[in-house]
């Protein structure tokens, strides 16, 4: 078995080389990918079971008497429904006039806009809702070459009444005719899971090369927080 090797390819930095990962034979590799495969089942069968938990959660009763701006004109929660039972809303945090939250910005801009048809398919309708005004909120989106929905809660409690203290956080509401409910929130890493970004890097050798994470000795590290970088909870 060779022992961690310096890269010298379009990696380097002027004074440091990251680390390499372990170069051994094509048996002992497979012994140790088998052996992460066990932990990978072990760790889909737990979300399995964490799925079905979040199916059985009760859920509470939530107003209607909100007065949503959007392109279309003033809509109501279940108006954003647009007839289908379930809704997903990400709320995306107003930080003021001309300014933007760098990671909900991020987690827009890896949104999968061609979802949309299939969930709609499954009967969900996606929404981002932010406190910032229709205007602003649709300068944003031309600027940035976005298509998903986004509206304006400006003006109303909805936020507070959502519980995101002026931060980011998704939430999954459910009608019963014109009755709504509220069923799930997430928030940090709940929401982080769902970046394909996040998680395609979580697949690679060097990871997002972030503080927090339990890397081998000598793997590259950024420097400072990035945009993408979740709160570690």
């Amino acid at each position: 078995m060779v022992g961690p090797k310096v890269h010298n390819g379009p990696m380097n930095t002027p004074n440091t080389a990251p680390a390499l990962p372990e170069v051994v034979s094509a048996e002992e590799w497979q012994r140790a990918r088998s052996e992460l495969l066990t932990a990978e089942k072990e760790l889909t069968h737990a979300l399995d079971r964490l799925a079905a938990q979040r199916r059985r959660l009760p859920m509470v009763r939530f107003d209607n008497s909100y007065t949503f701006d959007t392109p279309d004109g003033p809509k109501t929660l279940l108006d954003l429904f647009e007839g289908r039972n379930q809704l997903v809303v990400y709320q995306f945090m107003d930080l003021g006039p001309d300014h933007y939250c760098p990671g909900c910005t991020f987690f827009t801009d890896n949104f999968p806009t061609g979802v949309l048809p299939g969930l709609a398919d499954a009967g969900i309708t996606w929404v981002t809702v932010s406190n910032m005004p229709l205007a602003q909120i649709e300068d944003y989106k031309a600027r940035n070459g976005w298509t998903l929905p986004f509206v304006s809660s400006h003006g109303t409690s909805f936020a507070t009444d959502c519980g995101t203290d002026g931060g980011f956080l998704l939430s999954v509401f459910l009608r019963d005719g014109e009755d709504i409910y509220r069923t799930y929130s997430t928030t940090q890493r709940g929401v982080d899971r769902l970046v394909f970004y996040n998680s395609l890097l979580d697949l690679t050798p060097y990871g997002r090369q972030e503080a927090w994470e339990d890397s081998p000795p000598g793997w590259p590290k950024r420097t400072a927080p990035t945009a993408e970088s979740p709160v570690q909870v």
